[in-house]
């Protein structure tokens, strides 16, 4: 017989619980505590890109719903002049791989287009930090390790990877286990609405035939599906008592082979929460009942966010107004996967590749399309890098050249220029149309590639105009920086001044002396026509990953 519980006295609601920060429990406390840490650290790599740019009149902005199948306007928001972006993060149960990082990128840059357009950006990203996979991952390690801080390393493994690549970090990024009381009070809401059950075991489950437009954010039936739920997420203990086999898990009663630690007490019974349930108790906290944009991998579509929205929709909430999904990156037309066995570490592909240029290849093609994964891509990639960042570094020498009579005047240090008086730069009209027609990157592109073509023109003259060098430099920048890719802010700065410029760390201070006295040495044999020497010294800084570059103003280097 399933127990009769009623939960409308259970007092666990947004305003019950308080604000956003000030009422979490403690686990989420010790999160934030964490996240503030590395939060300064992340500051100096890659802020938030919010600026005081005046508003648009109207957001213009169009992009591909997900639900609506088709372009749409995303105004009006919720509140005016903000955006709300839900954005499913990492559930961590291991190292991250570069699949993972073409969301972070992605939405990396819709952010940073709404900011430039004058919006403020309110973009929660969530850690799944309790999860069967973490679970089994964790007990499987040799030796094992307790899950949290099994999800705790891999946690701080995908900050890192973030930071690398230069996705500025969410306003906020919640913990699941931080939020086992939203989520009870969810369960509870559903309950007592009817469109939850209690199984015999203990376990809660959606009923989805209780609601009627489940199915609708992927445009399928209820009677077509075989479950709702994700195949790693099936056991026979959970579809033992289920009333229908597509019914989908709300909260899993604890299990004796599971660590004790892993479960919370609740109204029904002391177990843990379904993977669905965070999303929802968490946007609602952050973002409110309805927000603007409910972001994620395409593979997430189902059943994950079709079940968030079922549940959302079934509390009453308004929830996504517009589903935004990023695809894949694929090896060999095939979805990169640990399961599949070729997923590819950010953290070794960072011993070989420029974090900029891993950037670069993820991030500058279109988020709806799939992202083939291969030497020759970032071959591709290293050699557009090494174009755009190599141009801007020449204007900056021969702008900021001492030796010029001019060198004095205020202009001469334009190209290095602050990230406000980038942002504040006007964009060309082509480019800001592409990134309006849902943030169209081949267009902008297109834009970024006549603008580097006539910062080479400008510097290839006998004797460069230092205004022309000025303008197309920073026009560059101001169309790099919405792609979180402009050479000379951090965190691609102190690599492509080779350590030479402001912000570079103690590090790259000591290596920056040490390449110079060879460097010295180098002009010096170069000076005595002593070829040999000249290049045996140029070969042992090739040889330790440094790549010498002559110019006009004297040799310049970068790590390679």
């Amino acid at each position: 017989m399933t127990p009769s519980i009623s939960f409308k006295n259970v007092n666990l609601d947004k305003d019950a619980v308080g604000g956003p920060i000030s009422s979490r429990k403690w686990t989420d406390l010790d999160a934030e505590c964490d996240r503030s840490r590395l939060g300064m650290q992340r500051a100096e790599y890659a802020g938030p890109v919010s600026t005081d740019l005046q508003a648009r009149p109207v957001l213009n902005l169009r992009l591909y719903d997900s639900a609506a199948r088709g372009v749409v306007p995303l105004a009006p928001t919720v509140a005016e002049g903000t955006v709300a972006v839900y954005l499913c993060g990492a559930t961590v149960q291991g190292s991250p791989h570069i699949g993972h990082m073409r969301s972070g990128i992605a939405f990396d840059v819709l952010r940073r287009w709404l900011e430039r357009c004058g919006q403020k950006v309110l973009l929660i990203r969530n850690v799944t930090d309790i999860d069967d996979k973490i679970l089994d991952n964790s007990a499987a390690a040799e030796p094992p390790v307790p899950w949290w801080a099994w999800a705790q390393r891999h946690e701080r493994e995908f900050d890192a990877a973030y930071r690398a690549l230069g996705v500025a970090p969410p306003t906020y990024e919640p913990r699941a286990t931080g939020h086992i009381p939203e989520m009870i009070d969810l369960v509870g809401r559903l309950l007592d609405a009817g469109h939850a059950y209690i199984g015999q075991a203990g376990n809660v489950y959606f009923d989805v035939r209780s609601l009627s437009d489940y199915g609708s954010l992927t445009n399928q039936r209820v009677e077509d599906l075989a479950t709702t739920e994700d195949e790693s997420q099936i056991d026979d203990d959970l579809e033992a008592d289920k009333r229908d086999p597509r019914d989908f898990a709300l909260w899993k009663t604890v299990k004796p082979t599971e660590p004790a630690d892993a479960a919370w007490d609740a109204p029904w019974g002391r177990g843990r929460p379904g993977w669905h349930l965070e999303c929802s108790a968490m946007s609602r906290r952050y973002l409110g009942e309805t927000f603007d944009i409910h972001g994620g991998g395409i593979d997430l579509r189902f059943p994950h966010h079709e079940n968030e929205q079922a549940q959302s929709h079934g509390a009453g909430w308004g929830f996504a107004r517009h589903w935004v999904h990023n695809a894949w990156v694929t090896i060999k037309g095939e979805k990169m996967s640990k399961s599949l066995g070729n997923s590819l570490t950010v953290a070794e592909l960072l011993k070989t590749y420029d974090p900029a240029v891993l950037r670069l290849a993820l991030g500058t093609i279109h988020h709806r399309s799939t992202v083939e994964f291969s030497d020759e891509t970032l071959a591709e990639a290293a050699a557009l890098w090494e174009r755009l960042s190599g141009a801007v570094l020449r204007a900056r020498e021969v702008v900021d050249d001492p030796g010029r009579a001019d060198a004095s005047d205020a202009a001469a240090v334009a190209v290095d220029a602050s990230a406000e008086e980038v942002r504040a730069r006007a964009l060309p009209a082509e480019y800001a149309a592409a990134m309006d027609d849902d943030l169209g990157l081949a267009g902008a592109m297109a834009v970024v590639h006549a603008t580097l073509k006539r910062l080479n023109t400008a510097l290839a003259a006998p004797s460069p105009e230092r205004s022309a060098v000025v303008d197309a430099a920073l026009d560059l920048r101001s169309q790099l920086d919405v792609l979180g890719l402009d050479p000379l802010a951090e965190p691609w700065r102190s690599r492509v001044l080779g350590g030479s410029g402001v912000g570079s760390d103690s590090a790259m201070d000591a290596l920056d002396h040490l390449v110079a006295a060879l460097l010295d040495q180098r002009a010096e044999a170069r000076a005595a026509r002593d070829w040999t020497r000249a290049d045996a010294l140029r070969d042992e800084l090739t040889a330790a990953g440094v790549v010498v570059e002559d110019s006009p103003a004297g040799a310049r280097w970068h790590l390679a």
